[in-house]
Order: C-alpha cells, then sequence, then structure tokens
C-alpha cells in the first residue's frame, strides 16, 4: 500500500470538500441547523461534506469501513477504517467563526497509519503517513521545543454537555493560568492537535472527546515528534474520550498536573 499517494489523494479530497464549506459560510444565516444533543449541533453542510468525503474515500480504497461523526456510512473494515469528522468546529462555522476543519484518519486494524486536518480558515493542510515526517502545506513541521510549563502556551477544549468532571477541569485551568504562558480554547479539537504539531501550541489536553475529533491530529502531533496519551498516560486517547498532546520536553510535567486533576 502506497501511504504517500493515499495521503495526497486525501488532502486533495479536503481541499476540493472545503471548497464547497467555504462556499457555504456565505449561507450560514439560512443554515439548518439540528441539536443532536445538549450544544452538540450538526448542519446541512456538516452531512452534505460527509457524503462527497465518503463517496470518495470508498474509491480510494474500497475495501475500508468508516467510523462517521454523522454517521453516513456504518461499513466496519475487516483491517482498514476511515475516521472522519467533515466539520469539527460545527459552532464555529454556524456562528462564522474559525477556526473549523476536516478530519481524516486512516486506521490499519487499531493503528493509525495516516492523518489528515484541513483547517479551512486560514486554508493550512496538516498532514502526515506513518513513517513519514508531519507536514504543513508541504513543508515539514515539529513540535516546539519549549522545556517548562511556565513557557508554554496551552490549549484546550471546554466542556459543553459533560459537566461530570468540571470542577477538576476549572482547577485545572487556574493552575495553568498562574504557571504559563496562557490558555486558548479555539474551538476546534482537530486544530489544537495540529497547532500542538507546528509548534503553536506546547501542550493540549480536553475531555469527552470523540474519536473523529482526535484520531488524525494526535497521529501528526506523534509523527511531528510529540506524546500523546490519556489522562493517566495512557494509550486509550482515541476511543477514550480524553486525549492529552505535547511536546516531548514538557509532557511528563505536563501530564503529572493533569493527572493530578483529572484522572479517574
Amino acid at each position: 500500500m502506497n501511504l504517500e499517494k493515499i495521503c495526497q489523494q486525501v488532502t486533495d479530497l479536503t481541499k476540493n470538500v472545503g471548497a464547497f464549506i467555504l462556499s457555504e459560510l456565505n449561507k450560514k444565516h439560512s443554515l439548518e441547523v439540528e441539536e443532536k444533543g445538549l450544544h452538540d449541533f450538526v448542519t446541512s453542510v456538516d452531512k452534505n461534506s460527509e457524503q462527497k468525503l465518503v463517496d470518495r474515500l470508498m474509491q480510494i480504497l474500497p475495501e475500508a469501513g468508516f467510523i462517521a461523526e454523522e454517521g453516513t456510512s456504518v461499513k466496519k473494515g475487516n483491517k482498514y477504517n476511515w475516521i472522519i469528522d467533515p466539520l469539527d468546529g460545527t459552532t464555529n462555522f454556524i456562528h462564522g467563526v474559525t477556526p473549523f476543519a476536516i478530519s481524516i484518519a486512516l486506521m490499519e486494524n487499531d493503528t493509525v497509519i495516516l492523518g489528515v486536518v484541513h483547517e479551512l480558515g486560514l486554508n493550512e493542510c496538516f498532514y502526515a503517513w506513518k513513517n513519514s515526517p508531519a507536514f504543513l502545506n508541504g513543508n515539514v513541521i515539529n513540535v516546539s521545543r519549549k522545556k517548562v510549563i511556565g513557557d508554554s502556551l496551552i490549549a484546550t477544549g471546554f466542556p459543553y454537555y459533560d459537566y461530570d468532571r468540571i470542577k477538576p477541569f476549572l482547577e485545572t485551568l487556574e493552575y495553568f493560568m498562574k504557571n504559563s504562558h496562557g490558555i486558548r480554547r479555539p474551538g476546534s479539537a482537530a486544530t489544537d492537535l495540529a497547532y500542538v504539531a507546528c509548534g503553536r501550541f506546547d501542550a493540549f489536553y480536553e475531555y469527552s472527546l470523540s474519536p473523529w475529533d482526535v484520531a488524525a491530529g494526535a497521529f501528526i502531533v506523534e509523527q511531528a515528534g510529540g506524546n500523546v496519551s490519556d489522562f493517566t498516560g495512557g494509550n486509550n486517547y482515541i476511543f477514550g474520550k480524553e486525549i492529552v498532546a505535547c511536546n516531548n520536553l514538557v509532557f511528563n510535567d505536563f501530564i503529572k498536573i493533569v493527572k493530578q486533576y483529572m484522572a479517574i
């Protein structure tokens, strides 16, 4: 399997579907918006974008199945499965705010072997495949070299439906506000991870996430030299609904703090 060729096909696909999404941005006042759950929105753009992605990905790798946010395809592959989010940051998109991104990962059995995150606001495509460097629009990227939390810029996502751990989460916010360069909450986990991969953020953590939010971005972080884990330091971050991603120098200190407050 030529993963480099497949990755190129996927990046081309995200550019095409991204152009469709951006063309719909000007129509945001007439969008059909549904609420799947508390503060969990889906639009016709999400659904149409996912259908376009699924149709083309089936041509690129016919034997692969899908784990797709909007459930456009429920086909399961014996060996390969695409994990796709057609529009990560839907709430941002509804309000005309960036970032929002397309996120696509390819899993071989239980291992991600390819990831693409295309952030549409700045037209930045982050991608990597197994044994490759990580790239941003054709240029190799790496995680930052910050060595301590005190010099780090940290990203997170605010819980919007699962408030069971809101108190310890707020305690982490207080700690990092007092002991870092600051905290940012862009509103797209896939983009947050891509920004860790290229060194804009030094660390990212969030809970109540789904596989399509993190699979591609986490893989790109790892290929860029970073560390990714769940809140206990383990590897259950794609399906475990919690994730930490950092450069490799600050990771150990960062995971200690997150584990202290957030680990169940």
